[in-house]
């Protein structure tokens, strides 16, 4: 009997799983399309598919383009719907930059809507990696973007030392480093270096979630999770999402 297969992972069994020492390695790719997501209140999971969560970013971000006044929300009263659970509807990887903020540029979305994990050139290391399998196999997201912008100054330090060999001190250069590759792979071609490489990080870092983490590439092969990756301008306020 497959113990994996007969039970419902919610929060409690994807902790119990993960502490047996049960190495996602040692797993077929069939058990993460049988994973079924469960609202950590015990409640629903998204009714969304990741294509209408990828158009209701869309949407947001048009209207944060176009009417970007704030509107009035009861916080109280959406703080008291998802005290007890959240259905999270996407899950985005987005810079640390105090002038990129998903919820506010997606239209506004209110608490418990988008699952959000953010540092510094919008990389990701094992703490966001396990940060995004939780949001997709246990809270259900079907949507995953990784977003880089505009001007982004960890992708800028990158590039720096690919052209000047900077170094940078403390945690900042091992962070930066992740980041050298996918400045290498655009050094030389036409148009902006460090657009280019904001770009091939973000598709770069979209394309690692997809194949390395064996949890999102089953879920993804079982058609229940997609991962894209975009841009957001911080002239125009809009989001490009890549194909």
């Amino acid at each position: 009997m497959c113990v994996v297969c007969d039970v419902s992972l919610g929060r409690r069994g994807f902790l119990s799983l993960a502490g047996s020492g049960v190495a996602a390695s040692l797993l077929p790719s069939s058990v993460f399309a049988a994973i079924e997501p469960r609202n950590t209140g015990g409640g629903p999971t998204t009714s969304l598919s990741a294509d209408q969560a990828l158009a209701k970013l869309k949407e947001g971000n048009a209207k944060y383009v176009s009417s970007p006044q704030l509107c009035e929300v009861d916080l109280a009263k959406s703080r008291e719907q998802v005290a007890k659970g959240q259905a999270p509807w996407a899950t985005i990887i987005s810079c640390a930059d105090s002038r990129v903020p998903p919820e506010l540029l997606f239209g506004g979305q209110g608490v418990g809507e988008l699952f959000v994990g953010r540092n510094a050139g919008n990389m990701v290391d094992t703490a966001t990696m396990g940060t995004i399998e939780y949001g997709s196999a246990v809270l259900g997201v079907p949507l995953i973007v990784v977003l880089g912008h505009e001007r982004c100054g960890a992708v800028a330090a990158a590039c720096e030392i690919v052209e000047k060999k900077t170094k940078f001190p403390g945690s900042i250069g091992s962070m930066v480093q992740a980041i050298v590759p996918a400045a290498k792979a655009v050094q030389g071609k036409p148009g902006d270096f460090v657009d280019n490489a904001v770009r091939e990080s973000a598709k770069r870092t979209a394309l690692k979630i997809a194949t390395q983490s064996k949890i999102i590439a089953g879920l993804v092969k079982a058609g229940k999770v997609k991962v894209v990756a975009g841009r957001y301008d911080l002239d125009d306020g809009k989001v490009e999402f890549f194909s």
